[in-house]
């Protein structure tokens, strides 16, 4: 499970998806996000898989990695649906056993619910496999370069976003590393009820922190010893700029958001409960 989890990691490739401006992906996958909710059609969702396995099949990442990151949110998506199935009553009845009933809304709301997880797991990961940590970085500040006039630390708090994309992988490896440790040892992490495998967890959870401290505080020792002191007066080796592909993209995505919009909202499409 600790390796199924994808966020923060990057697949270096050569494709048209890696050579956009940070903040383009940015963008367009947070839009992508939106367009699963601005519509409840069968259609829409047929051209969000379209538009979706396109992104994916330009990015040359393989769909097995993208897969790997939904594995984690198994139990939430099952949850998710077996709650809108029972708990939806809208539309006629088609299943009616002891206090348990399905009805046609119930289902659509519990198969549409699922899709949209599993989309914006989907989104979210090509998202950062296709751009570094540092790039993701240097675009989400420059997309918040405007809040400097408000005071706010743009700089600092993109410096902590990168951070933590960084050290998410590394706390996953050394999360699994001391599973395997302790399992070495006789710990036992799959048998008994809830509160025991939460106290099982302990002998986890101790030496994580403390390597996770002790990362934490080389870290900032690197960066005194550098001089490091926020960004006032710091420039960038490589500047951002938006290039001819960058604007084609923006281009694609809004297409992509007016069509998804119009379709599933006002073109008559229905198949059986959809």
């Amino acid at each position: 499970m600790i390796r199924d989890i994808t966020i923060g990691q990057y697949y270096p490739a050569e494709s048209r998806i890696h050579r956009l401006d940070p903040r383009v992906k940015i963008v367009c996958t947070l839009l992508f996000l939106v367009s699963l909710f601005i519509q409840n059609s069968l259609l829409g969702y047929v051209i969000a898989t379209l538009f979706l396995g396109t992104v994916i099949r330009l990015s040359k990442v393989p769909l097995k990695y993208i897969v790997k990151g939904l594995k984690p949110i198994v139990i939430l998506l099952l949850f998710t649906v077996v709650m809108n199935l029972f708990l939806t009553q809208n539309g006629e009845t088609l299943v009616h056993f002891w206090i348990f009933t399905i009805t046609e809304g119930g289902l659509r709301t519990s198969v549409f619910m699922a899709i949209r997880l599993m989309y914006l797991v989907a989104g979210s990961s090509i998202m950062t496999f296709t751009t570094s940590p540092n790039g993701l970085t240097d675009g989400m500040e420059k997309l918040l370069h405007p809040l400097n006039r408000l005071n706010v630390p743009v700089h600092e708090v993109a410096m902590m976003m990168s951070i933590a994309l960084r050290f998410i992988p590394i706390l996953l490896e050394e999360t699994d590393k001391i599973m395997k440790a302790q399992q070495a040892r006789g710990a036992d992490f799959e048998s008994g009820n809830i509160i025991q495998r939460a106290k099982a967890m302990v002998p986890i959870l101790v030496p994580l922190f403390v390597s996770a401290f002790r990362r934490a505080n080389d870290l900032a020792m690197a960066m005194e010893s550098r001089c490091y002191h926020g960004g006032d007066g710091r420039t960038k080796m490589k500047p951002l700029r938006y290039k001819s592909r960058d604007r084609a993209a923006y281009i694609l995505t809004l297409i992509y958001i007016v069509v998804i919009f119009v379709v599933g909202r006002f073109v008559p499409f229905k198949l059986w409960i959809f």
